[in-house]
């Protein structure tokens, strides 16, 4: 009999994996059993963004093989914020926001995971960790825990040079708490994340160890980022969503299009469902036809996060306005009164307005470099106006930053 392909050797192939607490032991159980395994997403947004993704993608990987996911929804760590890769301590946010933004992740997150019948579960460390008893759980939890060991985790390094303060040092024992809950209530064994919680995973894993004795595992993913080592997700205009309201399919799709060459194989590799054998074929394109391996990538991941209609009309858009002078009706659109051209709205202005650019400092970089036109005419004075009487024969005005970035404005 043939052995089933594991999910362990899956999700290594496709460049997932960047470490795990016993990486021969977590291979033969995912291989030999349905395995019950979490990720944590602490409600910090009202609503995922691209970073999140790849966990998203890791977790539907894992689904597919016949592992049971637990989507664990932090209205209890976000009430204190999680220290990692943070200079600066997180703002602090109300019950009633951060209550509202884990409803909006569960709507999201049921778009790519299955929870019918008991095949993934959403849970919520609300439950346990608003109404805890201070005292027994540093007698509970806390004895478990060595400030020197913890002092020393990577999540805390970058604090003590700033100052951290002790109501973000108790985060570690938090979601640690988190996993021996979860091993409790579910038969949770596995705790996934970004490498970024590798120390806050093992603080977990050690704690079911000490509480149970029963066997734990850690496995972390690599974070997506750009050859400078920024996180891949952000643009001008801030987050990449994984919300259209917030970003649409049409800039979504544009984020990937115009990613680094360098990163698209791996990107295909982490970000889509295709055959490893075709990413690596695309990943190995050069010059001009690194951008028909983009254009899939793009396709690819906006089919799976806004479906196969928003994926076909974003890509029939981005080719339509990359052709000198095009349009599409699936392009980026602002919706602005006619009146409010009357006396003419500076470029400049429009440019934020639309989005294209973040300030007004921006703006008038963009147009001294050149990079800004008005119906394919290009701006050459930072104080240009446009008015009613410059939109086009469609009765609309087109504005564009440098060569991909395009916004359609409609006067109604």
């Amino acid at each position: 009999m043939e052995e089933k392909r594991n999910v362990y050797d899956v999700l290594m192939e496709r460049g997932f994996i960047e470490q795990c607490t016993d990486p021969d032991k977590v291979r033969e159980l995912l291989g030999k059993e349905s395995v019950t395994f979490y990720i944590g997403f602490d409600a910090t947004a009202d609503s995922l963004t691209a970073g999140h993704f790849l966990t998203i993608m890791a977790m539907m990987h894992m689904q597919k093989a016949g592992h049971r996911p637990i989507a664990l929804l932090g209205g209890g760590t976000t009430m204190i914020g999680d220290p990692s890769g943070k200079s600066d301590m997180r703002t602090m946010m109300t019950r009633e926001k951060i209550d509202y933004n884990a409803s909006r992740f569960a709507q999201q997150l049921s778009k790519f995971i299955e929870f019918d019948n008991d095949k993934a579960i959403i849970a919520n460390n609300a439950d346990w960790l608003l109404d805890i008893n201070y005292v027994e759980f540093l007698r509970e939890i806390g004895v478990h825990f060595s400030v020197n060991k913890m002092l020393t985790a990577d999540c805390y390094k970058q604090r003590l040079e700033r100052g951290l303060t002790f109501f973000e040092f108790n985060y570690m024992l938090m979601q640690s708490f988190d996993f021996y809950k979860l091993h409790k209530m579910y038969g949770c064994k596995m705790q996934l994340g970004g490498n970024d919680q590798w120390s806050n995973i093992i603080g977990g894993v050690e704690l079911v160890r000490r509480k149970d004795q029963e066997e734990a595992y850690g496995l972390t993913f690599k974070l997506l980022t750009t050859s400078e080592g920024i996180k891949m997700g952000k643009t001008m205009k801030g987050a990449v969503w994984l919300d259209p309201e917030k970003t649409t399919p049409y800039e979504f799709f544009q984020y990937w299009r115009n990613i680094e060459d360098v990163k698209v194989e791996e990107c295909l590799g982490l970000l889509t469902f295709l055959p490893m054998d075709e990413v690596r074929r695309l990943g190995a394109l050069e010059g001009a036809q690194i951008n028909e391996a983009k254009e899939v990538l793009a396709y690819e991941i906006t089919k799976i996060v806004h479906g196969q209609e928003e994926a076909d009309k974003a890509l029939e858009a981005a080719r339509a306005v990359f052709a000198q002078g095009g349009k599409s009706e699936n392009m980026p659109t602002t919706e602005m009164a006619k009146a409010d051209f009357d006396g003419g709205i500076k470029v400049i202005e429009l440019l934020v307005k639309t989005g294209l650019c973040k300030t007004n400092g921006d703006a008038r970089r963009m147009i001294e470099q050149g990079g800004v036109s008005v119906n394919d005419e290009k701006v050459t004075d930072v104080f240009a106006v446009v008015t009613a009487d410059d939109v086009d024969a469609d009765g609309d005005i087109v504005l564009k930053k440098g060569k991909k970035n395009y916004n359609k404005i409609i006067l109604v």
